[in-house]
């Protein structure tokens, strides 16, 4: 079986306007889906949905080797509107403290300018600490946007937001340095 060439870019990039409809239906929902529960859980599932896509396109583009520099460069972009999206949205809303949120979002487009800044002489693809990194704020948000609350209790909600948010701040500085790290050493490798 073949696919288009173009299908896990188109997938990559389909995650952009994704990010945006998500994002607008987060703030109709309002905080922990009050009052608009419904609203709330929609902007869940699609952010669930569009996060589910990033693991599809990079399964498609290895599966039939047709790995891409657009989608070594655009994939975690889309990752980062639509992860960085729910960061802020969560601050907004006052479910998530905005200082973690500016600590993530600093790594996070600081790498990604580089990554647009280095495009000229060589893609950097993302590294498996990236790529852990990335796994485990999908999981953490997903809990965090999801109104499980009326399951669990309020109480048990955020305290397991919080611990998964902590976790998303260290894995974030964790990758980031291994990031500058592996960049050094290319850097005095390529000398």
């Amino acid at each position: 079986m073949a696919i288009h060439p173009q299908l896990p870019n188109a997938i990559t990039v389909a995650r952009i306007p994704l990010a945006i409809v998500f994002f607008v239906l987060l703030l109709i929902g309002g905080s922990f889906g009050d009052p608009h529960l419904g609203v709330r859980l929609a902007a869940a599932i699609l952010f669930i949905l569009a996060i589910s896509t990033d693991w599809v396109d990079g399964y498609l583009a290895r599966r039939f080797e047709i790995v891409s520099d657009f989608g070594k460069l655009w994939d975690p972009i889309a990752d980062k509107l639509l992860t960085g999206a729910a960061f802020v949205g969560l601050a907004i809303l006052g479910e998530v403290s905005w200082w973690m949120v500016v600590v993530i979002l600093v790594r996070e487009w600081g790498i990604t300018v580089h990554r647009l800044i280095m495009r000229k002489e060589h893609v950097v693809a993302a590294a498996w600490m990236g790529k852990a990194k990335t796994a485990f704020q999908g999981v953490a948000l997903a809990w965090a946007l999801l109104p499980v609350h009326v399951v669990v209790g309020f109480t048990p909600w955020v305290v397991v937001t919080a611990v998964c948010m902590w976790i998303v701040v260290i894995l974030t500085i964790a990758s980031g340095i291994d990031y500058v790290l592996a960049q050094v050493r290319g850097a005095r490798s390529g000398r």
